[in-house]
């Protein structure tokens, strides 16, 4: 597949998907962009490492602020998505490894949680599981 046919494969994508795919995609970047912050540190590549961790806490910034506060579950939520954030600061800031470790065992459990959920939804909806 070409560079133009996936970028217009990966376009279709966002622009298709649910509100929940959409937010399974967002956890899915925040994991890829500190995986790629934690490869960064281990070479010392700070800008590597930073562009990474920033592109990781515009996705959680982008997560919080998307959270409805009129859902009680957001409540709880929140402060862990702030948590994160600090850890990304953190990992940021003291080239800190566990923080950043810290910060991708959160988001990955929120991502498997969230993953269940789509899966589960479209049970309901469709019948039958499909593949997230």
């Amino acid at each position: 597949m070409s560079v133009k046919n996936y970028q217009a494969y990966q376009q279709n994508s966002v622009q298709t998907a649910s509100p929940g795919e959409l937010t399974l995609m967002l956890y899915n970047g925040c994991i890829k962009f500190i995986k790629f912050a934690q490869q960064a540190l281990e070479t010392k590549d700070i800008e590597a490492k930073n562009t990474n961790i920033q592109k990781a806490q515009n996705i959680v910034r982008e997560l919080m602020i998307t959270l409805d506060p009129d859902i009680p579950i957001s409540k709880e939520i929140m402060p862990l998505y702030d948590f994160i954030n600090q850890q990304l600061i953190q990992a940021n800031t003291h080239n800190d490894p566990q923080a950043l470790s810290a910060a991708l065992e959160l988001i990955t459990d929120f991502r498997d949680t969230w993953k269940e959920v789509v899966k589960q939804a479209r049970k309901q909806q469709f019948g039958t599981g499909a593949s997230v």
